[in-house]
């Protein structure tokens, strides 16, 4: 009996394995291979993407600056900690579904291999593995294919295929979709919005998502995005709503920082109750110890919500305190930001503003939203206070023009006390608090302030910044960078690096050092430092204008600057009243001017709608004195302009006909057509019809005529881009000139009855005064012809010295005879070697070409009475 039951249990069993076979269709078929694909391939498979999903979101850093990803971004490099994971999740899918080809997990398998793509990045394999799920043919499960379509969307989006994402997203919305999906379907859509930027899109995303949320789909942190979205796009009673909500989840302890630093920011305030109740909650964060690390964070909002409440002076001070409490970059940054901004659109400092959009620009990342435009306004910033700095330093070096030396070194030595006093007053101030230095952002830089500076400055003391550290002040920062390299120079990083210092390297403005007493251990050898005082008065003496020609540099300078400025208020600041100061002081200060058209029509056109009577004197002005400029003729035809480019257009044709006759030498012919074109008026191409009328007089008159024809253009078209193009052809020409008369041996003139020139050769290494000495001879000899005397390097071993104003001959010839009757008596002359002659100016044009010294004295005593020689 034993022995049958065996049998028959045998039997069974075999009987049932066959049933399993996989391409059987029994019912227990169809409960082993499901139940095995679930509990084997694919449970393993789904636990490596689990363990997957974790390191990825544990990966995530989160800017609380700004809205927070739905999803962290996928990055290959993070992909290869985890692609064992991956590998094996392909693995154990894929086994379940060769193992299991009839089981209804097939479609869940091919939806965690697609998953394990997209993870590894594997885009193309991804995107084809979703699709193939979706096919009805592998599955009637819309569930499942609807599923490997909101991963598709995913993939799509993750590879920046934002058209095809979209297309994917219109297919699925039109679907009946169960919850599970409708959820996920609605947070891969958001997701999509939010990457493309589109936070209205994406908001109504996630609130339509809201109700079907479940604790596993980290409730608190979609709150919360939602409320940093609702607070971004100005729907703050909306934002304090979802950070309530998002608290009520007890989310993990940051986002509960943040939510509620942010409830305090969007509190809805219509009393001062309110804002006092606003300002407890901050307080309270701050006096929390588990926000010790936050404190830059929360005075940054301190900050904000008083800008909002219009309270600059609190507003610029909790900004400050930001950056000094924390060291987050991106937080200092925007600090820095905000504070630009103030001193910017509300206080119109602008050197202020530039110093903090300085910093800010350090501060942030390049990807930080509006990089760009903030950029911009530093670098308008930063050429404004550039401009600002030159007219006050110019100044200020003219108004020292003045001073003897003593006087100057008075003023140095008094700035430099004062100064120092000042210094040691904030520094005795601080001493018991902190190590911190206190600096005025209202306090000028410069040792030389005008008393106009002066009152300037008082008057812009209405708000002032309560700044005492001097990393957290990016004004002190700036100044201190600019002294820094003043004083010490562009050093690089190095170790004992002050031991290179020179005498000269130490200046007035430089921050003082603490110093340990000397005592009788240290050595005695210890170099005393050097006068400060002295220092400065040696840089700032170097720089003062003394000649002519050094303060004419130094008023064009000046001049420049405020034409600049001017354009920077007009045209980038939009300040039309500064503007009109800056341009008027222009005039006023400088009225031979070459802006003064330009200046004129600006100055009209800021001044028509405001002030007509004004803007009519001023265009009055501009035709009356520049009537032929172009701002003058815009004036009278404002078409003037689009009028000129179909003329230049109509001389462009004209200009090809000449050249075609130039190319056939029909010069006469060329000639005609550019008097033609010419006559339809100044325009911007004129210059190019000058320069072919130059190409035709060098093919039909002598080469001296073409030189000078060259050297003409030059001087009358500098700006244009055939400037250079005609120096080379100039160039090229005198060089082809010098070579040919060296091979055919220096002719020279043979005709003496013109002006003359006395001359004195001699070598650089003869260290004469010559100049000195014959300005002395002319002087006693020859006082009444007025004569003048000048210096020219011949080349490389000889100098000349001219004596010019021998109108004939004769008077050469006398001067020179004078000269050797009188050289015995030249202290400074005659026990030095040089050789004389006396040379027509044309005969010098061709000496001081061709440097031919030996050639033209053998000329001279052949040609010369030798009683002169």
């Amino acid at each position: 009996m034993k022995i049958l039951i065996r049998y028959l249990i045998v039997l069974f069993v075999l009987v049932l394995l066959k049933g399993c076979a996989s391409e059987r269709n029994t019912w227990t078929s169809k409960a082993y291979h499901n139940t095995t694909a679930h509990f084997n391939g694919y449970f393993y498979a789904r636990e490596e993407l689990n363990k997957v999903d974790k390191t990825i979101w544990s990966n995530l850093k989160d800017d609380y600056n700004r809205v927070l990803r739905l999803y962290p971004a996928l990055d290959s490099t993070l992909a290869k900690s985890y692609d064992k994971e991956i590998q094996e999740a392909i693995k154990m899918a894929s086994i379940s579904i060769q193992r299991h080809p009839r089981s209804k997990w097939v479609d869940d398998n091919y939806i965690l291999v697609g998953r394990a793509r997209l993870y590894s990045l594997d885009w193309g394999n991804a995107i084809e593995t979703f699709k193939y799920v979706n096919n009805p043919k592998l599955t009637k499960d819309k569930d499942a294919r609807h599923r490997a379509l909101i991963h598709l969307i995913r993939t799509f989006v993750e590879h920046k295929e934002f058209n095809n994402a979209q297309a994917a997203i219109d297919y699925v919305q039109k679907e009946d979709l169960n919850k599970v999906n409708q959820k996920s379907f609605l947070l891969e859509k958001a997701y999509f919005h939010q990457e493309q930027g589109d936070l209205d899109n994406m908001v109504r995303s996630l609130t339509q998502a809201v109700p079907m949320l479940k604790k596993r789909d980290k409730p608190g942190r979609i709150y919360f995005i939602i409320g940093q979205v609702y607070q971004k796009l100005g729907f703050e009673a909306e934002a304090y709503n979802y950070y309530k909500k998002c608290l009520g989840t007890n989310p993990e302890y940051e986002v509960d920082f943040y939510a509620r630093l942010y409830m305090a920011q969007v509190t809805e305030i219509s009393r001062s109750k309110d804002v006092n109740a606003a300002r407890k909650s901050f307080k309270k964060l701050l006096k929390d110890g588990k926000n010790k690390d936050f404190k830059d964070k929360i005075y940054y909002e301190m900050g904000v919500f008083e800008l909002k409440q219009k309270n600059l002076n609190e507003a610029i001070t909790d900004l400050n305190r930001s950056v000094r409490e924390g060291s987050n970059r991106r937080i200092d940054g925007e600090a820095y930001l905000r504070l630009g901004e103030i001193y910017y659109d509300t206080l119109h400092k602008y050197e202020l503003s530039q110093a903090y959009y300085d910093s800010a620009i350090s501060a942030l990342p390049k990807d930080y939203e509006g990089y760009a435009r903030i950029k911009a306004r530093q670098e308008i910033l930063d050429e404004f206070v550039t401009q600002i700095n030159t007219i006050k330093w110019q100044d200020s070096l003219l108004a020292m023009a003045s001073l003897d030396s003593t006087h100057l070194r008075t003023r140095i030595d008094s700035a430099y006390q004062a100064k120092k006093a000042a210094d040691e007053k904030k520094a005795g101030k601080k001493k018991k608090r902190s190590n911190r230095i206190e600096i005025d952002e209202n306090t000028n830089n410069g040792l030389f302030d005008t008393a106009e500076d002066q009152q300037a400055d008082a008057s812009s003391n209405s708000t002032e910044e309560n700044a005492d550290w001097y990393f957290g002040n990016p004004s002190a920062m700036s100044l201190g960078q600019s002294e820094f390299k003043r004083i010490w120079g562009d050093l690089p990083l190095e170790d004992n690096w002050r031991r290179s210092l020179r005498a000269n390297a130490t200046g007035v403005n430089r921050q003082a050092e603490t110093q340990e007493t000397q005592t009788s251990t240290q050595p005695a050898d210890v170099t005393t430092p050097p006068d400060p005082v002295a220092a400065e008065y040696d840089r700032v003496n170097k720089q003062i204008p003394r000649t002519e020609e050094q303060k004419k540099e130094a008023y064009k300078k000046i001049e420049d600057a405020y034409f600049k400025l001017g354009d920077i208020y007009y045209f980038k600041l939009l300040e039309n009243d500064n503007a009109v100061n800056s341009y008027t002081t222009l005039l006023k200060r400088f009225p031979e001017t070459d802006y003064e058209p330009e200046v004129l029509y600006k100055l009209y056109l800021i001044t028509k709608d405001s002030n007509p009577s004004k803007a009519e004197e001023y265009a009055s002005q501009l035709k009356r004195k520049y009537p032929e400029s172009t701002f003058a003729k815009i004036l009278v035809n404002p078409n003037y302009l689009q009028e000129s480019s179909l003329a230049v257009e109509k001389q462009k044709v004209l200009y090809k006909t000449a050249y075609g006759h130039f190319q056939n030498k029909e010069y006469r012919a060329a000639n005609s057509v550019i008097d033609n074109a010419l006559a339809l008026g100044q325009t911007s191409f004129v210059p190019n019809l000058a320069m072919l009328r130059v190409l035709i007089i060098g093919e039909t008159e002598d080469v001296t005529k073409y030189q000078f024809e060259l050297e003409q253009f030059a001087k009358t078209y500098p700006e244009s881009s055939l400037a250079e193009y005609a120096k080379k052809l100039l160039k090229t020409s005198q060089d082809f000139q010098l070579t040919q008369e060296k091979s055919q041996g220096i002719q020279y003139i043979r005709s003496f009855e013109e002006p003359h020139y006395f001359v004195m050769v001699y070598s650089k290494d003869e260290r004469m005064f010559a100049s000195a000495a014959l300005e002395k001879f002319n002087d006693a000899n020859f006082r009444d012809l007025r004569l003048k005397t000048s210096n020219l390097i011949l080349n490389d071993e000889y100098t000349l010295t001219l004596v010019d104003g021998l109108t004939r001959v004769s008077s050469a010839l006398e001067y020179m005879q004078t000269f050797n009757e009188k050289l015995p008596t030249l202290a400074e002359l005659k026990n030095h070697k040089f050789n004389t002659f006396v040379i027509t100016k044309d005969n010098f044009d061709i000496f001081y070409r061709t440097k031919g010294l030996d050639e033209y004295i053998k000329f001279f005593e052949k040609n010369y009475p030798a009683g002169n020689q």
